[in-house]
């Protein structure tokens, strides 16, 4: 079965870097990726425009697209993927939204940074409004620069104090199947062991894993958890990151917090956010 794979761009390179992983990372699938460009404007910006003046610039990011889809088309060897353009002058997320909606989206790929790369930002303000707010298909985001490598090891960072469904473990179980990765699932405790509704979550979470390697990791939370799980990646060589991104879930939280207090986690892998 064909899979359905949406390419948010704004022309940038890291836009670029992330359709590049995309094309790796599904090279041996059949699939149809959708490049998606939104010309919006704040709208300040736009009641001073001429209509003239906005139909040219949606002219050219059309232009900008075609080149854009003939550059992936050079680039990719997969006979198998096929490529359409999407340019719309709507909200990106909205647009994203609309998407998935109407090609049946099962996977959104795109940079941790926009256009501007302000490098204090750990994301971009679109990637940061499309992880927190998306609820319709899980998210994978690609550092700036970061070079395909097949992710044989994907860490799964759980508290255990959520119950989840087979479904949200989908795309993740999907992402796995493709290089028969193991799943590395790590537990920072701040406890000694587990409650009665962690242990339960825990043993529900194993029999859905039951048909994959995975191993469970217990590491002691001794300073930020974002800097514990950076420390992860690194000492298991990590190759992906995934969680669910729930209410109170530690996605949440790094994408509301003042940007100072969470400077400590820059995504060092790709990390795919599968929404709750």
């Amino acid at each position: 079965m064909q899979k359905k794979i949406l390419l948010p761009t704004d022309f940038s390179d890291n836009a670029w870097n992330a359709i590049i992983y995309a094309l790796k990372l599904y090279a041996n699938e059949s699939c149809k990726f959708y490049l998606l460009h939104s010309i919006k404007m704040k709208t300040s910006t736009m009641s001073n425009l001429s209509n003239r003046l906005v139909d040219e610039i949606s002219k050219k990011a059309i232009k900008d697209m075609l080149e854009l889809k003939q550059m992936v088309e050079r680039v990719n060897s997969n006979a198998s993927h096929s490529f359409k353009i999407i340019v719309s002058e709507g909200d990106l997320k909205e647009e994203i939204e609309l998407a998935i909606k109407r090609y049946q989206i099962q996977m959104i790929v795109m940079g941790t940074k926009g256009a501007s790369g302000a490098k204090e930002f750990f994301f971009g303000s679109n990637t940061v409004r499309v992880i927190s707010k998306m609820r319709l298909c899980p998210v994978l985001t690609i550092p700036n620069q970061f070079d395909f490598i097949e992710p044989k090891e994907i860490a799964f960072s759980t508290d255990f104090n959520r119950f989840y469904e087979e479904k949200e473990l989908r795309s993740l179980k999907d992402l796995v199947d493709l290089y028969n990765s193991k799943i590395n699932i790590v537990h920072i405790n701040n406890e000694e062991h587990l409650n009665e509704i962690q242990e339960y979550n825990s043993k529900m979470l194993e029999s859905y894993l039951k048909n994959y390697e995975h191993h469970f990791y217990w590491i002691p939370s001794y300073t930020k958890k974002a800097e514990d799980i950076n420390d992860f990646i690194k000492e298991q060589k990590i190759n992906m990151l995934a969680m669910v991104n729930y209410k109170h879930s530690f996605i949440e939280k790094i994408t509301r917090e003042p940007i100072i207090k969470t400077i400590g986690f820059h995504p060092v892998v790709p990390f795919l956010v599968i929404p709750g």
